[in-house]
């Protein structure tokens, strides 16, 4: 659906570079927290413009017309310390190593106290994984999200680090994540989707792990957000990740930047394109649909976690 048919305000979220995986999670996390938030019934969208060679997304929305209305609505939805604001999803335990009857028993409880209003609970479960589909290891754990980066080696957490993000961030750390340029100012958790994570040891003079770990804390809360949209389901090969594919041999993640101002319905329909997997994807085709570039990342293991590269243009 398109905004072109009536007058909207348009908020652009200048922090925000669609070509960093991070930003580009915290961007869509943003369009579905305040589609939540606002109703269905509220028109608003999203679209994305070239600012001197970066690629920002601009807001279009029918009541909030500033940035500061923008970071109030958020940060009544996600910044409060309330442990009843929590989202149950995030109390299944400090990680995804779980086993198919646990998780089963998590999803059964999702459905029960699922609602037309209220999904937070079962949708974030579809995202993190399907206890139908089993790892290969000895362990017998569900396979779970690609956006998976860390499983508790060295005090790292996934779940345990959201639910962290959930009860320290305020609404300051979203507004500068936003609308300011990103000063990595924050102390740690970081969820590792942002390529500046990776910090390895033969590129740095002394030890990174002797380094404080900086992060945008607000865009990592957003981020988190946005995880719905990446489902995972099973297959006849295990669990894929809506936007992964193996490209030459490796796990990628690859992203669509859109010029036509879409609702969150339709980037959801887009996000799972088949067309944005392919090894070269078809720029005239893609064009077509308002997709004016595509970003693709590399998903990369060193050591224990998971990092993600630096994207690259990929049409």
């Amino acid at each position: 659906m398109s905004a072109d048919k009536e007058p909207l305000h348009r908020i652009e979220f200048a922090g925000l570079d669609g070509s960093n995986l991070l930003a580009f999670m915290a961007a869509v996390g943003t369009l579905r927290l305040l589609t939540n938030i606002m109703g269905r019934g509220i028109s608003i969208y999203m679209s994305w413009s070239d600012a001197s060679g970066v690629w920002v997304p601009t807001l279009h929305h029918s009541i909030l017309s500033t940035p500061e209305q923008v970071t109030e609505q958020l940060g009544r939805s996600i910044c409060s310390k309330h442990p009843r604001q929590i989202n149950p999803a995030l109390e299944i335990g400090p990680d995804l190593t779980l086993l198919p009857d646990e998780f089963r028993g998590h999803a059964r409880r999702a459905l029960e106290l699922a609602s037309p209003g209220q999904r937070e609970f079962a949708d974030f479960l579809a995202a993190f994984g399907c206890e139908a589909c089993v790892g290969r290891d000895k362990k017998g754990f569900i396979e779970d999200t690609d956006l998976r980066t860390m499983s508790g080696a060295g005090h790292q957490h996934f779940i345990g680090f959201m639910a962290e993000l959930s009860v320290i961030t305020e609404p300051e750390h979203l507004h500068s994540a936003l609308f300011a340029p990103w000063g990595y100012d924050d102390d740690r958790p970081s969820m590792r989707w942002d390529p500046n994570d990776y910090r390895p040891y033969a590129l740095r003079a002394g030890n990174p792990a002797k380094d404080p770990i900086k992060t945008v804390r607000g865009a990592n809360r957003l981020a988190i957000e946005a995880l719905p949209i990446f489902a995972a389901a099973p297959t006849s090969t295990g669990l894929k990740t809506t936007a992964f594919s193996l490209i030459a041999g490796e796990v990628s993640v690859t992203w669509p930047i859109w010029t036509t101002a879409l609702d969150y319905d339709s980037l959801r329909s887009l996000l799972a394109l088949a067309d944005l997997r392919s090894d070269i994807p078809d720029r005239l085709q893609l064009s077509k649909r308002g997709i004016a570039q595509v970003y693709r990342a590399r998903r990369f293991t060193d050591g224990k976690f998971r990092s993600f590269s630096r994207a690259r243009e990929v049409i």
